[in-house]
């Protein structure tokens, strides 16, 4: 069996620190690099729910997406919600390493793990990284259909292929335009709207896409209109998990590790339900 520092070294290899925002926590946040590692989940957020799943599973390193602590903290006491989930790790020989930005840079990273959920063909990032010259990393992906779309249809796909949450999808724009390039970004991706504007595209699919935001991104392209589709972002980012699974997979085999490797089914997405509003088509607008 590989020692956690060996697996930890292989998933560097992917995902080097590095290659992380200044501002971000990736890398060990808990474990014994002479432990040894026979199984590991990967998941999305190192919540609660997933670290007891993973302590069920059996699991001895947990992956995930989002930092544990990405401002920093002053305890880690157990009466915190993140410090219960350093104790329960500590507590069950439970190592988390994480992979943020430095995942969503790679080649091939989270935005093409979500272009390969809707059946896009990624031609290039949104956002190259200067320092790779092949002009593959970076943020955010520009995708081609197979066959023109509406972004109707598009937005309709995306419901059927991404894990299902209370949000669903929003679409801002003409549900009935045609969609034949789209720019996809898993997670956060308002502030990727500059980039955007510039691709050429016809569609932007992401998450967390907020109303100002939203509103004067839709003003900025009135004589080319361009239309938003708002995922959820737990729902943008959990198709890397199955990628990440499958990379480590690949080496564990090479190696001759005899990895056993998990993808957590576990929703963690805050929102937990949703209530349509009814159509209606009163002329009087908004109610006072």
């Amino acid at each position: 069996m590989p020692r956690l520092s060996e697996v930890i070294a292989a998933l560097e290899t992917l995902w080097p620190a590095e290659r992380a925002e200044s501002w971000d926590a990736v890398g060990t946040v808990t474990g014994d690099p002479a432990q040894e590692v026979t199984r590991v989940l990967f998941a999305v957020d190192p919540v609660q729910e997933v670290v007891d799943e993973a302590v069920r599973l059996g699991a001895d390193l947990l992956v995930t997406h989002h930092p544990l602590y990405l401002r920093g903290t002053t305890t880690v006491a157990a009466g915190t919600p993140k410090g219960r989930v350093v104790h329960t790790l500590i507590k069950n020989d439970v190592a988390l390493h994480v992979a943020h930005t430095n995942a969503d840079k790679a080649d091939p990273g989270v935005s093409d793990a979500l272009a390969g959920a809707l059946d896009l063909r990624v031609t290039g990032p949104l956002v190259p990284d200067p320092d790779d010259p092949a002009g593959r990393r970076g943020l955010g992906r520009i995708c081609e259909l197979d066959h023109p779309l509406t972004v109707r249809e598009l937005a309709e796909r995306a419901a059927r292929r991404l894990p299902a949450t209370a949000q669903g999808i929003r679409v801002a724009g003409d549900p009935d335009a045609v969609v034949r390039r789209v720019a996809v970004s898993g997670g956060s991706g308002d502030s990727l709207f500059d980039r955007v504007r510039a691709a050429g595209v016809d569609a932007f699919l992401t998450a967390d896409l907020r109303h100002h935001p939203a509103s004067e991104f839709a003003a900025s392209v009135e004589e080319r209109p361009l239309a938003l589709i708002d995922a959820a972002h737990w729902a943008t980012e959990w198709p890397w998990c199955e990628l990440a699974a499958a990379e480590l997979d690949q080496i564990s085999d090479r190696h001759g590790w005899g990895l056993r490797v998990h993808v957590s089914t576990t929703v963690t997405d805050p929102w937990t339900a949703h209530a349509a509003s009814p159509v209606t088509t009163s002329p009087m607008g908004a109610p006072n």
